[in-house]
């Protein structure tokens, strides 16, 4: 009988096969091989031979079997494309990412790998590599960021960080870009390796949440946990059409996100159409200016509108709080100017939170670009 090819056997089967035991710290095992996984927000409790919601995490014999050793995604980027705007301008973020989420997102842009368990559409498939592999990647690439991404990170959390135990090793910076809906386990169990977290806040609605396959309160547990942590944190919100968009919601996001802490940096960026939804309009330039102005009435200091480069004039760069002088300027992933002195505004001396380097990647050409091979 013919030997089958990878190609003939499942996604599933091709998985199983790169995997390891959870994180004890990850999860409880219960009466009848049932196991508690704690991953992120959904807690689910899996029965022997069944998957959790992310269809990525399973119960073998009473194991909790995770994702090790593969990416489905690997490219270099401008860490602002990540975003983030308060970190190490003009660096290049060495992105990698797995398959499986535990949200189903219809406008999700990379739905090919995290969508990848549900819709057979999705075509991406693993590659096999170590952490020590990633590492040697993001040297030969001059990147000085490593993220996980492209997939929901906090359900390969065990891979990110044996990734990131090298990475650390290595001098790099680790984060994550993620939709936030975690745990405190999870947390505990990811801190002492990230140093940046961007979280998708993706409305400030439970019906919408609902919608996309979670719930809102873990993820405002997550961002005031992160804050509480010393991690630094960024904010996305992609703003949607006859979604997200009413000035209620962006209100309500605005004024949590405040409460939390007015420094968090807060992306509004623009929808395009993708995947499933595409029966909203694209977001114009207004609106995301109305949430800057929304974002600015509740207090926040730091409010960056994107995905529409040049449609903003400077409200792409980072001003200054107390003088509102550019002290980082931008256009798309560009950085065009960097006058920061020690973290602190050369005009007028207020310093400016973040995690600065020292200017030297400025007018890096920020163009993404895919990573084909180790050799």
């Amino acid at each position: 009988m013919p030997q089958l090819t990878e190609r003939q056997i499942t996604l599933g089967e091709i998985l199983s096969k790169r995997t390891r035991e959870g994180a004890p710290e990850l999860y409880d095992k219960l009466e009848n091989e049932a196991v508690r996984c704690y991953s992120c927000g959904h807690r689910c409790k899996i029965l022997n031979g069944l998957k959790g919601i992310c269809k990525v995490r399973y119960n073998e014999d009473g194991v909790l079997k995770v994702p090790r050793g593969y990416v489905a995604a690997l490219q270099v980027d401008p860490i602002e494309k990540k975003p983030f705007f308060h970190a190490y301008p003009g660096a290049l973020a060495l992105s990698f990412g797995m398959l499986g989420c535990d949200y189903h997102c219809g406008y999700c842009q990379n739905w090919v790998t995290s969508q990848a368990l549900r819709d057979p559409v999705a075509g991406a498939s693993p590659t096999d590599l170590e952490p020590a592999d990633l590492v040697k990647l993001a040297k030969r690439h001059g990147a000085k960021v490593i993220t996980s991404t492209y997939n929901e990170p906090l359900i390969t959390s065990e891979w990110a960080v044996e990734v990131f135990k090298e990475a650390k090793k290595a001098g790099l910076v680790c984060s994550y870009v993620s939709n936030g809906n975690g745990t405190e386990r999870v947390l505990d169990y990811i801190a002492p390796y990230i140093d940046l977290y961007k979280v998708d806040l993706k409305g400030f609605d439970e019906k919408h949440y609902r919608d996309l396959g979670g719930t809102l309160q873990p993820v405002l547990e997550t961002i005031r946990s992160l804050k509480q942590r010393g991690i630094w944190l960024e904010i996305v919100t992609l703003v949607i059409p006859g979604f997200n968009d009413s000035d209620h919601e962006l209100t309500n996001i605005a004024e949590f996100l405040a409460g939390v802490d007015r420094d968090i940096p807060w992306h509004v960026t623009a929808f395009h159409q993708d995947y499933k939804m595409t029966a909203n309009a694209n977001t114009d330039v207004g609106t995301l200016v109305r949430a800057c102005e929304i974002g600015k009435r509740a207090g926040l200091r730091y409010i960056y509108p994107g995905n529409i480069p040049g449609g903003f004039g400077d409200r792409e760069g980072t001003h200054c709080p107390s003088c509102n002088a550019v002290v980082v300027g931008r256009h798309g992933f560009r950085v065009t100017s960097f006058r920061l002195k020690d973290g602190k505004c050369p005009e007028c001396g207020t310093p400016v939170p973040g995690v600065w380097g020292d200017g030297a990647a400025v007018g890096r050409d920020g163009i993404p670009r895919p990573v084909f091979s180790l050799s």
